[in-house]
């Protein structure tokens, strides 16, 4: 017998300054870990077209800048890049969309119902500590069964 899969989603909302901000972020369990598949539109120019992209340890995305959802996910304790919780970054295009998929062994998705992915407005460095000196929180959802 197979085992039944879960699969979430977070709805993404822009922050109070990025009402145009938006988009979808599904997490399946696979045999190969979690699928991750982000697609999100409104993304507002910066310098390098590159975003950060973080699952964060609350359930929370109280505007106006959703410091509600609180640091990254880190059940291990571990230095950036290594939490549960550094994603790769998003890029987006001149349009200010972006499309992201990628698996992960970090987590289930049963470990994540219930948190929330957010969305910075500038790169991850992948090395300042704790958070990749990614700048404001931009765009932020909590993580739902579906």
């Amino acid at each position: 017998m197979e085992k039944k899969r879960c699969r979430a989603m977070a709805l993404i909302i822009g922050a109070s300054d990025m009402p145009r901000l938006s988009g979808t972020v599904w997490l399946t369990d696979s045999p190969a870990g979690v699928c991750v598949e982000a697609n999100v539109r409104g993304l507002p120019p910066n310098e390098t077209g590159f975003y950060a992209f973080h699952l964060h340890e609350r359930s929370s995305c109280l505007p106006p800048d959703f410091t509600s959802a609180k640091g990254h996910y880190n059940p291990s304790g571990a230095p950036h890049p290594q939490h549960a919780g550094d994603f790769p970054m998003l890029m987006a295009t001149k349009q200010g969309e972006a499309w992201l998929s990628f698996v992960t062994t970090r987590f289930t998705v049963s470990e994540v119902i219930g948190r929330a992915v957010v969305i910075h407005a500038n790169r991850d460095d992948y090395t300042s500590q704790s958070s990749g000196d990614a700048g404001a929180r931009i765009g932020c959802g909590v993580i739902q069964i579906f």
